[in-house]
């Protein structure tokens, strides 16, 4: 009975010291829905400024759309750049998206929100560009990122400047050379829980 107790309490330590979940890392506001909103397929490709101040490690993102009535969006080619459209590639790949449906606007487009888990993409403190492009959905209608106006700058390949678009990143913070590290803190809790733990079970055999 003491050894299933020491076991528990040692489990117990060791799962306190586990890193956070995802959290929020960037938010660029919540959408909008009855301004505009910018073509990420067909060609077009759209970016917009985030800035962390601290090394992340960025698991995914959500952005706020507009679809044709019924469509659902499927995937998005993504990259994180230290440019816009270009510089060292932090990140890139196609990823599928979990489309949430919100609401109807006034113009009759769907408003959706589109999730993007998964990654992993480790950046230093600074300011990058998030990029989407050749989105599909299953009726193989445009997409259209919605614009917001929020604190980023943003751009779009054939247009220029552009108003800032609604998104934000997800993931935590981490080391920047390989793998997540755990914060200090943790290590400290986990050796001490360790110790305890052996402590204990010593006086009980």
């Amino acid at each position: 009975m003491k050894t299933r107790i020491a076991s528990f309490l040692l489990l117990g330590l060791a799962l306190a010291a586990l890193p956070a979940s995802a959290q929020i890392l960037y938010s660029n506001g919540p959408f909008n829905g009855t301004v505009d909103a910018w073509t990420i397929n067909f060609g077009y490709v759209v970016s917009d400024t985030f800035t962390v101040s601290s090394a992340v490690t960025i698991s995914g993102f959500d952005i706020w759309v507009w679809e044709f009535p019924g469509d659902q969006a499927l995937t998005v080619d993504w990259s994180i750049t230290t440019k816009e459209f270009g510089g060292r590639v932090a990140g890139s790949g196609t990823a599928t998206v979990a489309d949430s449906f919100i609401s109807v606007n006034q113009y009759g487009y769907d408003m959706d929100k589109l999730t993007v888990s998964g990654l992993h993409v480790h950046v230093p403190a600074g300011t990058y560009w998030l990029n989407l492009e050749n989105a599909t959905t299953d009726q193989g209608n445009p997409l259209y990122w919605d614009e917001n106006s929020g604190p980023s700058e943003a751009s779009e390949n054939a247009l220029g400047t552009l108003p800032s678009e609604a998104f934000d990143l997800t993931g935590s913070s981490g080391s920047t050379t390989g793998g997540q590290s755990p914060e200090p803190s943790s290590i400290l809790l986990f050796g001490s829980g360790m110790l305890a733990a052996a402590g204990l079970l010593r006086r009980m055999r």
